[in-house]
């Protein structure tokens, strides 16, 4: 079982691996739009996160996803699915 800050971890780790950029100083309460991450590469962002955690979000729980933290909460979620 991942904990948040693992989770938050692999989060800043493949952002910077999709988008090309230093993510160290990104927080939770971060806005994932600001950070440079366009609708395409956050999903590719989910895609990865999905497969390394073997979980399935649906693309329309992602609809109003705003902050970093929002993000995360809604792959826990899927993880005690």
């Amino acid at each position: 079982e991942m904990t948040r800050p693992e989770l938050f971890e692999m989060f800043q780790r493949m952002a910077t691996e999709i988008a090309e950029k230093d993510f160290s100083d990104v927080t939770e309460d971060s806005n994932i739009q600001e950070l440079g991450l366009d609708s395409l590469s956050t999903l590719e962002l989910v895609g990865a996160m999905e497969r390394e955690l073997d979980v399935q979000i649906p693309d329309e729980q992602l609809v109003g996803i705003q902050t970093v933290a929002q993000l995360l909460e809604l792959v826990e979620k899927r993880m005690s699915a």
